[in-house]
């Protein structure tokens, strides 16, 4: 089979830091070739793939221009009506907008979405004739979020597992960690207060927004804390970090308060055996399984407690548990059966 995997410029393809959509886009196109399939890309210029074909859409800049953005729908109809015939499937994580050439030919689209959708957009597009389209998201959440129109199907979100190695045991004085984004509604500083009041260390990982208010909140909120000793703060991670760091901890810590549509960072702990304590909100309890991957909870006293607990998580069921639902082998065959 032909396959085209879309995505917007702007980052490259793999990501060299941020890009979770991005790394998405990389797993499934080599999995895609793995599988003996044809895969070209539709991406950033100067991305690399082995074993698949690179069509430029744009340049790399991040964030991008509006300018540059606007100019990829032009640039993606052109190209999609010209090889309309040529590929059996378009598998789009860019701008539903890119597809609209093509809507009502009978080649097999998916419109795969990572974060709230735009349900008046569905509605705007399923009222344009159209064949073989299925909408995807990462959670049953997020799908509520853009089920107005057309055909919607739940596919988790993925890594790849090989990449990352279970540690099965780790000491009691292991410490936390906490790794997203430092800005408020991610709750950093309330990682900080459970590990001070349950007198746990924390590792801290992840960038620093550039936004005004946030960068405010980091200097009083966070800041203050980091010692180097009790609540330590490491950057951002790479793969390898990720491994050093999510293995070495006896818990992740994900106190958002956002309207999570997965948050692939809580499945990374997960391969490294390392279980998981989040808010009953948006997708965390489609992606953490209670007790057998961590613990999912209604407020922060409640994930103080369920630290108490959390010994009883056996590292290595964790480990297999989220390897048999999010390794990207199995969730690129999701993607394949959608139109079987």
């Amino acid at each position: 089979m032909r396959i085209l995997i879309v995505m917007d410029p702007g980052i490259l393809v793999p990501p060299k830091g941020y890009g979770g959509h991005e790394r998405l886009v990389y797993m499934f196109a080599k999995e895609y070739a793995r599988l003996g399939h044809e895969v070209h890309l539709l991406v950033t210029e100067g991305s690399v793939v082995e074993g698949c074909t690179i069509h430029s859409l744009g340049k790399e800049r991040f964030p991008p221009k509006k300018w540059d953005a606007l100019l990829a729908i032009p640039k993606a109809w052109k190209f999609l009506w010209k090889h309309r015939n040529y590929f059996d499937l378009i598998h789009n994580f860019g701008r539903l907008a890119y597809l609209i050439p093509i809507l009502n030919h009978p080649i097999k689209k998916i419109m795969s979405y990572g974060r709230v959708i735009n349900g008046r957009n569905i509605k705007l597009i399923n009222k344009l004739s159209n064949k073989n389209l299925v909408f995807t998201a990462p959670s049953n959440w997020c799908v509520k979020t853009g089920n107005t129109a057309g055909k919607w199907v739940t596919v988790f979100n993925a890594i790849d597992f090989s990449k990352y190695t279970p540690q099965v045991e780790v000491t009691a004085d292991a410490p936390l960690i906490f790794l997203s984004r430092l800005e408020r509604l991610k709750g950093a500083h309330e990682a900080i207060q459970i590990a001070l009041e349950t007198n746990n260390k924390l590792i801290l990982a992840g960038n620093i927004s550039g936004l005004k208010e946030e960068q405010s909140y980091f200097k009083n909120e966070i800041e203050p804390h980091i010692d180097g000793k009790q609540i330590i703060y490491v950057g951002t991670l790479d793969d390898k970090g990720k491994n050093k760091y999510l293995g070495a901890a006896k818990a992740m810590l994900f106190p958002a308060r956002t309207g999570e549509a997965f948050g692939m960072v809580m499945v990374e702990a997960m391969a490294c055996g390392t279980p998981v304590l989040a808010y009953n909100i948006a997708a965390m309890p489609e992606v953490i399984k209670d007790t057998i991957t961590g613990f999912v909870v209604t407020e922060i006293t409640e994930m103080k407690e369920a630290l108490k607990k959390i010994e009883n998580v056996n590292r290595n069921l964790c480990r297999q548990y989220a390897e048999k639902t999010f390794d990207v082998k199995l969730v690129a065959k999701q993607y394949l059966e959608l139109f079987q």
